[in-house]
């Protein structure tokens, strides 16, 4: 049964390139929608973050509206990868009165409640970075920090563009083995050499971010045969599923069929090769899991998991979902 104290719900989606914004009933019908800038409080602030946040609702409701927005505002972003950063955007959404309550979580949860078939299941994401998180049938939660190399982490489009950066330039100079990745660097960034992207990284004249421009080519070349770019993408098939496998083991999942949602442009994009070689390694390792890739977008996510928190029916998330 829906809360009596609900009319409305704010949904969000915060992103490191753009934070999306749902206004929603508690019926599931989409009211207003509303985008703006980056989610980047870790380079940014807090109070930046919450300042994105608003301009997502002003330009779904209007530049006239004014806090609250709703009843209840459920905000799953980038860069609360931390419970004690949840906690802090948390305190900064309610200090600014932006609804009458307030929840926050990392965007990971919210791809999984996006592709899972309800509130329960083991999300993996590799888009720039890779993340994981798993919730159990009772609530229980298992996550990583997701800091990067400092916190264990590896298999992100990043990651896969300085390992294709460092074997092609030491197959250029002859510290390496030879590989076809050294001639797909070079031509990728129109330079003879890959000793000149190297330079052109260190002088600043190419942003490091287009790194993972690389992983489209580093696909194409491990499905031709090219040993070092198959090393690559094996490891990264690897650590999804020990990311994955992880996250059962710690909720006592490994023997019950479980979703596992896969998200984030890398593993959105099926590449024939990656596919196969996750289906073989879930298969051996986590047999009971059920791999599935996420269809809808994790704005879809967040908003049902609003509709969770306020009883709403399986009727009105059906609704949410048609209108995506």
């Amino acid at each position: 049964m829906v809360s009596a104290a609900v009319d409305t719900v704010v949904a969000v989606d915060g992103g490191n390139s753009k934070t999306d914004v749902l206004l929603l009933s508690v019926d599931g019908t989409i009211l207003a929608r509303g985008r703006s800038g980056p989610f980047t409080p870790q380079s940014t602030g807090v109070g930046h973050a919450a300042d994105t946040v608003e301009a997502g609702v002003r330009d779904a409701l209007g530049a006239e509206a004014a806090a609250p927005y709703a009843d209840l505002l459920v905000a799953y972003v980038a860069g609360a990868d931390l419970p004690a950063e949840e906690e802090a955007l948390a305190a900064e959404f309610a200090a600014r009165d932006l609804a009458g309550e307030v929840v926050v979580a990392n965007d990971t949860f919210a791809l999984l409640r996006a592709g899972a078939s309800g509130p329960w299941g083991v999300a993996v994401v590799c888009g720039a970075g890779v993340n994981a998180v798993g919730v159990s049938p009772t609530g229980q939660v298992a996550r990583f920090p997701s800091l990067g190399k400092i916190s264990g982490d590896w298999g992100g489009g990043l990651d896969l563009g300085d390992e294709t950066l460092w074997h092609a330039i030491r197959a250029e100079d002859g510290r390496g083995g030879p590989t076809a990745l050294a001639g797909l660097v070079a031509t990728h960034f129109g330079r003879d050499t890959v000793e000149e992207v190297v330079l052109d990284l260190h002088f600043g004249r190419l942003d490091r971010g287009r790194l993972l421009e690389l992983t489209v080519g580093l696909f194409e070349q491990a499905a031709e045969g090219d040993r070092v770019a198959l090393d690559l993408v094996t490891q990264m098939a690897d650590e999804v599923v020990v990311m994955a496998e992880v996250c059962l083991r710690r909720l006592g999942l490994m023997e019950v069929p479980t979703e596992v949602v896969l998200g984030g442009g890398i593993l959105r994009a099926r590449e024939p090769l990656l596919t196969a070689l996750l289906d073989e390694r879930f298969g051996t390792r986590t047999p009971q899991a059920k791999p599935v890739v996420a269809e809808q977008p994790p704005i879809v996510g967040a908003a049902l998991s609003a509709l969770d928190r306020i009883g709403a029916s399986e009727e009105a998330k059906t609704r949410l979902r048609a209108q995506f």
